[in-house]
Formats: structure tokens, C-alpha cells, sequence
């Protein structure tokens, strides 16, 4: 529909479903030890038959469309293998395909090292490459599409009474992405204030209004909640994030709900716009819905 409105469109595609993880597992089969340079060989791949299967796709559509992989789409990374960095960007092919009417597509999560050899960049990869790319494009608009229709204030599959956020800062979506809300990864967020680009996340199914990850004035509220397990501690961190945090007042009404459904709050760490309350692993989803409804859903 976008490229039928009169608009150049370039795509940044992930791999399929649950290719990554079977690729990792393909890798084990054969190496107990794999190195990482082979290992980013190995896993570049299914960002590849993405974007050739999605070019096939355009085609048959009847909308031209070619297929680059992160070394031709000009994507130069340093040489940290498996988790890179960008470190320079050359948009003379896009550019080139896109005048020519094409609809560019883009592997995500792939550049190329200064040796010539492919890299990855790591979790939330796909994510950075779409920022970084719009953002050496100068595209009027990035549109990130997911699972869910924007930005909720906590995750909805666990709390029935979050609510969208029609705009979120970068600075409360980078905390979130950091505490482990998983729309967005904390690198692209960054990358993206630092380049000015604003992010509208959308629904790949719904089609709705989404969210807009952007400059906004500072709000006094919490606008989300989100949970972290890390490794094989036996604590989660339930963190609620917001301009006005931290705050005794909010902290009191967060603690009091869960002691009130008997979990044990084992400590509290407050920062600057954020607030963490630790307990068991095990009560992780019943406390992030007790203190998201406690701290947003009571007072929207």
C-alpha cells in the first residue's frame, strides 16, 4: 500500500520464526565450541532467506523489489563477532535501487567488518539496523512492526488492563527495553535519540495506530512496568518506570499491594525515573501485574 501511495519503501527483515535458535542447534550438532566468526557465518543466513523470500513475494505481487544482504546494503561494522557495532554506513546502493523504483529489502542484524568478514550485532540486531539505516536514508518515517500494537505499559499478555502508549520518550522506552521490556531493543532506542529518528511501532496483524517513540515533554506519571530475570538468580526485578519516580509515596503503594498478596519483597533499588522491587522468580508475573495495576491501572 506504501509503495502504491507514491512512496520509496526499504525494508529491514529478521530471520523466520524460530530460524536463529535452529541454526544455533544445527551448530551444536557439529561443534562443541564453535568460534564466533563461524558462528556469525552460520546465523547472517537467515536474514538472507528472508529478504530473498519477501523479494520473490514483491515480485510475484507484481512490485519489483531486490534483496541485499548487510555488506551490499553498505553496513560496516567493528569486528566483534556476534555482537558488533555499526561504525559506518554507505547508502550508495539503496539509494541507487530505491531511484530505480525498487522496493530495497534489508538483511537485519549483519554488517560487514573492516577484514570483510560477516558480523552479527546481537539481540534486538534487526532493530538496530532499521534505525541506523533510516537513519543514514533520512526516511520520513520508521515503522518497526511487531507482535503487539505499540508500546503498552506492561507486557498485555500478562496484564489484562494495560494500556497503549500513543507516545513514549526515549528515555522511559530505553529504561524499559534496559529492564527488560522486550518490544524494543535498548541499543536502537539509543541509536535512535542519538540520531533524531522517531520509531512508530505497529501491529503486523491488527493494523492499528500504534506507538511513537520520540522527544516528548517530561511526564509526572509511571508509564510502565516491566519484569527481568537474570540467569540463575532466584530474584526478578519488577521495575516501574516514569518521570516522577522515585518516590516514597509510589514505592508504599507498590510494597503494600504485594505484601497484601503475600510476596515477599526482598529489597527495593530506586535511580533516577525508576523504581525496582525484587521477589521470588516464581511470583514474577502475579507481582509485575499487582504493581502495575497499583502504580497505572488504578489512577487511568
Amino acid at each position: 500500500d506504501t509503495v502504491r501511495a507514491g512512496h520509496s519503501v526499504a525494508a529491514v527483515l529478521s530471520a523466520q520464526g524460530k530460524t536463529t535458535d535452529a541454526l544455533l542447534s544445527t551448530a551444536a550438532h557439529y561443534s562443541r565450541s564453535p568460534s564466533k566468526r563461524e558462528l556469525d557465518m552460520l546465523l547472517a543466513t537467515g536474514e538472507q532467506a528472508s529478504v530473498a523470500l519477501m523479494a520473490m513475494t514483491l515480485e510475484e505481487m507484481g512490485l519489483p523489489a531486490v534483496s541485499l544482504t548487510g555488506w551490499q546494503a553498505g553496513v560496516g561494522t567493528d569486528e566483534t563477532y556476534g555482537d558488533a557495532h555499526i561504525r559506518r554506513l554507505s547508502m550508495e546502493r539503496v539509494r541507487r535501487e530505491l531511484d530505480e523504483g525498487k522496493v530495497v529489502l534489508i538483511a537485519g542484524f549483519q554488517g560487514v567488518s573492516p577484514g570483510n568478514d560477516i558480523t552479527t550485532l546481537g539481540r534486538g540486531g534487526s532493530d538496530t539496523s532499521a534505525v541506523a539505516l533510516a537513519a543514514a536514508l533520512r526516511a520520513d518515517e520508521l515503522i518497526i512492526y511487531t507482535d503487539v500494537d505499540g508500546i503498552f505499559s506492561s507486557d498485555p499478555r500478562v496484564c489484562p488492563d494495560a494500556v497503549r502508549r500513543e507516545r513514549i520518550s526515549y528515555d522511559d522506552m530505553l529504561l524499559l527495553a534496559q529492564k527488560g521490556a522486550q518490544v524494543l531493543h535498548d541499543r536502537s532506542v539509543a541509536l535512535a535519540q542519538a540520531g533524531g529518528v522517531p520509531i512508530t511501532v505497529r501491529s503486523c496483524r491488527e493494523g492499528g495506530a500504534g506507538s511513537i517513540v520520540c522527544e516528548t515533554d517530561e511526564d509526572a506519571s509511571v508509564v510502565g512496568v516491566t519484569q527481568k530475570k537474570s540467569g540463575r538468580s532466584r530474584l526478578a526485578a519488577i521495575t516501574a518506570v516514569g518521570g516522577a519516580l522515585p518516590s516514597i509515596e509510589k514505592e508504599k503503594i507498590a510494597v503494600t499491594a504485594l505484601e497484601r498478596a503475600e510476596i515477599t519483597v526482598f529489597a527495593v533499588a530506586a535511580g533516577e525515573r525508576f523504581m525496582s522491587f525484587y521477589v521470588l522468580r516464581d511470583d514474577a508475573e502475579r507481582a509485575l501485574q499487582l504493581v502495575h495495576d497499583a502504580l497505572i491501572a488504578a489512577k487511568e
